[in-house]
């Protein structure tokens, strides 16, 4: 079996020749192969990430490190590229993946109408993320975790600007790789940082010399670390750029939200967890920032009318509950969400990928209403992930979120209670999206009515895989409330997060006061459920919104803000510049020197006269010039 883990490079190597074959030979292939190579890459890497995986869950497992060859040797400063093999890495194999692939069939019918050669585009674009984002968890050092941050920031701005031809994609997609390079600003500091103060950045020399550094140093780093994440995973003040990214193909709003770039920063705090437990400042910043991201995001969602906008602002608010989970030391909770995440907003966003193409491209909810009948397998399977979303018991959702605000409780009851008010907040905007969507009567055009239709089978099947695992999935984190050593998620990821629950231990008091959270979590959802249904089942709301509904409608009026603050800045610093500095004093010396040359040499050449009375005069002349020359160097 230690024969399979040496093949770890196989796994981020498959997608990455799926990208330069159908990169590459793109006007060659047919729509059929690309989505065969495309899709399959990813399968076989999916298969060699699971036979690593039952290697890894075996009991006694110790991190293994692949060491491919040095990538960086200049002095003291050794870094390898090699791959590290532990619970946490195997896990988000298996969610990159394996997600990642039912993404990969369902884009094979989403995206057929393309021409050939963008079909091929769009595969080689996907195959490169996946490739950036296995690169990014697998490797054994901060270096390479940095490559592939940097490449799952530049595919996003490839897949979100995919239809270029529109400007506005265009500029989502500038908007999303531009906010991505303040967070990564932070997380490039930091690694110089560590360095200069550990000698190494390989994590296993950094996490080992933290225990005796001091507490000013590890929250410089921390928060510095902190600061990549929330540009990555699209928290305050960096989050506008993620319900902007709905610009892109909807297969791509799935892998960017749900598996993959989002994921990113929880997954690099979620490694650094020692770090960030000896750093009691920097916990608390993390916790209060995703805590305030959570409710902002999720009031933003109450009044949103794109599907796509709706769930994007969800993806928002759920990170924020991750990262409320990192900050009071809940690191399994926060793992747990990021897997359960993954499955039912895969399988939200795919299933309003297959609403969008039923309705030919409309994205507007108001517009549509009374679908259940038309779409019956994405209306159960839309359903399920809202009952999950919510917390609803059995659900996944359910186990994950409950965790992470046991957790919360535990550190800081104020804690708890805003994350219940944003866990009703979830409940209620998301069945109001699901009511107006499927239920009532049908709003749109006869035209559209009359296309309504199933997805096909490509589109169908993720759906229904997502469904069966948002509705299993939780299992794998019973509470111990419910039975001892039920929470097999825990006991997997424990070798990962051991020395920071020893220091940091962030449970429930004790096992009644666990069940009564609990309680009160599941009644404070329902009442959103049951609200948000009966609600806007019958009544939909077809307004536009007024009074405070409209401040939440545009967003807390944020980018705007930032347009005032930011970009108008920008613009006029640059415009000043362009005009005053650029033209005036720039072009003015290159423009000066042109006609100086120009000037002069127009005058010299009358010297060309071919009077031979000048050519003596002129000889005479440098005669004297040698001769007065000569005598001053000899004074």
């Amino acid at each position: 079996m230690n024969n399979i883990i040496n093949l770890i490079w196989l796994v981020p190597v498959l997608p990455l020749a799926g990208f330069l074959i159908n990169g590459l030979f793109r006007k060659r292939l047919s729509k059929s192969l690309t989505g065969i190579i495309g899709s399959g890459v990813i399968l076989i890497s999916f298969i060699i990430s699971f036979l690593i995986f039952l290697q890894v869950k075996q009991p006694g497992f110790e991190p293994v490190v692949v060491a491919l060859f040095d990538f960086i040797n200049v002095g003291k400063l050794n870094i390898s590229f090699a791959f590290q093999v532990d619970q946490l890495s195997a896990l988000f194999l298996l969610i990159i993946t394996g997600v990642g692939f039912l993404i990969h069939v369902y884009s094979t019918s989403y995206m057929h109408e393309e021409e050939s050669q963008h079909f091929a585009r769009y595969f080689a674009y996907l195959n490169l993320f996946v490739f950036s984002m296995l690169l990014l968890v697998l490797g054994a050092n901060f270096i390479i975790m940095f490559i592939g941050w940097e490449g799952v920031g530049l595919c996003s701005y490839l897949l979100i600007g995919f239809w270029f031809k529109n400007l506005n994609y265009g500029d989502a997609a500038k908007k999303a790789f531009i906010m991505n390079r303040f967070g990564d600003v932070g997380f490039l500091i930091a690694t110089f940082w560590m360095i200069n103060q550990f000698g190494s950045v390989t994590f296993s020399e950094v996490f080992s010399k933290a225990h005796d550094t001091s507490t000013f140093v590890l929250t410089g780093i921390t928060l510095l670390l902190f600061l990549g994440a929330t540009g990555k995973s699209a928290q305050i003040p960096l989050y506008t750029w993620l319900p902007d990214a709905m610009a892109g193909p909807t297969p791509v709003s799935a892998l960017i939200h749900a598996a993959t770039m989002v994921t990113a920063g929880i997954y690099m705090i979620a490694r650094s967890n020692i770090m960030f437990t000896l750093s009691p400042i920097t916990q608390t910043v993390v916790a209060v920032i995703g805590l305030a991201t959570a409710i902002l995001a999720a009031t933003i969602a109450l009044k949103q009318n794109d599907i796509k906008k709706v769930l994007a602002y969800s993806t928002v608010s759920q990170l924020g509950y991750m990262f409320l989970g990192l900050g009071v030391g809940a690191y399994t909770g926060a793992v747990f969400h990021v897997m359960t995440h993954a499955f039912f907003k895969a399988l939200l966003f795919l299933g309003a990928g297959s609403v969008i193409h039923a309705m030919g491209g409309e994205q507007d909810i108001r517009k549509m209403g009374g679908l259940k009948k038309y779409l019956p397998i994405t209306q159960i399977t839309f359903l399920l992930a809202c009952f999950a979303i919510a917390g609803i018991p059995p659900f996944s959702g359910f186990f994950s979120k409950d965790e992470i605000l046991a957790n919360a409780f535990a550190k800081n009851p104020v804690y708890y209670i805003i994350g219940v008010f944003g866990a009703l907040l979830t409940a209620f905007y998301m069945f109001r999206l699901y009511a107006t969507t499927f239920l009532g009567k049908f709003r749109g055009t006869h035209e559209q009515e009359h296309h309504l239709h199933e997805s096909p089978a490509a589109i169908t099947f993720p759906l229904i895989v997502l469904a069966i695992l948002s509705v299993i999935g939780g299992f794998v984190g019973i509470p111990e409330a419910f039975a001892k050593n039920a929470h097999v998620l825990e006991h997997y990821l424990e070798p990962i997060f051991a020395e920071s629950n020893k220091i940091h231990e962030a449970q429930p008091s004790n096992q009644s006061t666990e069940l009564l959270l609990m309680a009160v979590s599941v009644v404070v959802a329902s009442i959103g459920v049951i609200y948000g249904w009966t609600r806007f089942s019958k009544n939909p709301d077809l307004e536009d919104a007024t009074g405070f509904g409209k401040v939440l409608a545009n967003k807390w009026y944020v980018d705007e803000f930032y347009n005032a603050i930011v970009v108008k800045p920008l613009n006029a610093l640059a415009t000043f510049f362009n005009n005053i500095f650029e033209k005036s004093i720039i072009d003015g010396i290159v423009n000066g020197v042109g006609k100086g040359v120009k000037y002069g040499s127009r005058q010299i050449r009358l010297i060309q006269s071919g009077q031979v009375g000048g050519y003596v005069l002129l000889m005479v002349i440098g005669m004297v010039i040698l001769f007065l020359v000569e005598i001053f160097i000899k004074k």
